[in-house]
């Protein structure tokens, strides 16, 4: 897992690399421009901070969540290497945002408002996804965050429980996408039939004009 983000208004010129979710005890160890997270128990790297990522980078022109090239991990897991850490960084290239089919949706048997679904997102296996939308139903296409997608909001999707029954990523609505228009209440975004097959990258730029004014 290989998630960036860069914020030069709030942060500078630092680019946030996050491999693993937070953990309730950590060590922080710098290194010149470099901030390596750890686990404090198993000593699992959590993420890096790379401060005044352009002089290595160049300049990134983003503001949010950054897709790096292959040739830029290399650059990085080459700046963690002069500066004595370990080069662990893996490019990530597999689509965070998927179309994904809803095959099943049961009632969550603690709950009286969430939904375990069977989604399809063109793996040999459909994912479990606990749903809390009220419009979930089977049958439906819809919008999957998988497992370390960053939302628009810099919310990051990990493995996770609701109620005692796990859950492998989120069925998004078009309010947290941050899509125009897109209605400002719970509810999954539900696609057309022929939208885009089950398992393809989610178009953005078509989805800007899914909500008329």
């Amino acid at each position: 897992m290989l998630i960036t983000s860069y914020n030069p208004s709030e942060l500078g010129d630092t680019l946030i690399t996050i491999l693993r979710p937070d953990t309730a005890t950590q060590t922080i160890e710098t290194h010149a421009n470099v901030t390596r997270i750890s686990d404090a128990d198993s000593g699992e790297t959590l993420g890096y901070n790379f401060f005044d990522v352009s002089k290595t980078l160049g300049d990134l022109d983003a503001n949010g969540q950054v897709h790096l090239t292959a040739e830029q991990v290399e650059q990085l897991n080459n700046l963690l290497k002069t500066n004595d850490f370990e080069p662990e960084l893996i490019l990530d290239t597999d689509p965070k945002f998927v179309v994904g089919y809803v095959e099943s949706a049961e009632a969550h048997p603690k709950s009286d408002h969430l939904q375990i679904t069977k989604t399809n997102v063109g793996l040999d296996q459909p994912l479990q996804i606990v749903s809390g939308s009220p419009n979930m139903q089977a049958d439906i296409l819809v919008v999957v965050a998988k497992v370390g997608a960053m939302m628009p909001s810099g919310l990051i999707i990990w493995p996770g429980e609701l109620r005692g029954v796990e859950s492998d990523g989120m069925i998004v609505s078009g309010r947290e996408l941050q899509l125009p228009n897109a209605p400002q209440r719970p509810g999954a975004l539900i696609l057309p039939a022929d939208y885009q097959p089950v398992g393809a990258p989610f178009d953005f730029k078509r989805a800007q004009t899914l909500f008329t004014a």
